[in-house]
């Protein structure tokens, strides 16, 4: 048996190939952060989701229902379940648009915008302890690394739509 062949045994299961090894590090690390988020946030009674949209409010103030759904990777009934709840607690407010009265209007309210900055210092806080200093080149290798993924993935995405 040559060395090529022995090789490819040894990867011919997911589990020993080294970018499966990759993908589940970053799976399980999306998964315990999810956890550990939903922990730190929990005094606030908001949940990641909900911090999703709220940050999203916060950075693209007046941004349309469907841009938002779009943005966050989520269907228009996952919006609908999670925006009334959110509305309920006075932390956004929805709005016709001036020229389009079937578009609606997202923001923040003044107490949502409050909330969102604690839950921002928290989740921000998180992230720098979960690096656990790694330099800042290493960072952005990662997130580089990510990055192509997800342009590759939201491409197949499109091609199959």
């Amino acid at each position: 048996m040559n060395k090529r062949q022995v090789s490819s045994e040894h990867h011919h299961f997911p589990w020993d190939h080294p970018r499966f090894r990759s993908w589940i590090a970053v799976a399980r690390a999306c998964q315990l952060m999810q956890q550990t988020l939903t922990r730190r946030l929990a005094h606030l009674d908001i949940k990641p989701p909900h911090l999703d949209i709220l940050v999203n409010l916060y950075r693209f103030e007046g941004i349309s229902q469907q841009e938002l759904a779009r943005k966050l990777l989520v269907g228009r009934s996952n919006m609908s379940m999670l925006l009334p709840q959110l509305e309920k607690r006075e932390l956004i407010e929805r709005r016709s648009d001036a020229r389009d009265k079937r578009v609606l209007r997202l923001s923040l309210t003044p107490t949502g915008r409050t909330l969102t900055e604690e839950a921002m210092e928290i989740q921000t806080a998180l992230i720098e302890d979960s690096h656990g200093g790694a330099p800042i080149e290493d960072c952005m290798k990662i997130a580089e690394s990510m990055e192509r993924m997800i342009a590759i993935l939201l491409k197949e995405d499109r091609e199959l739509s």
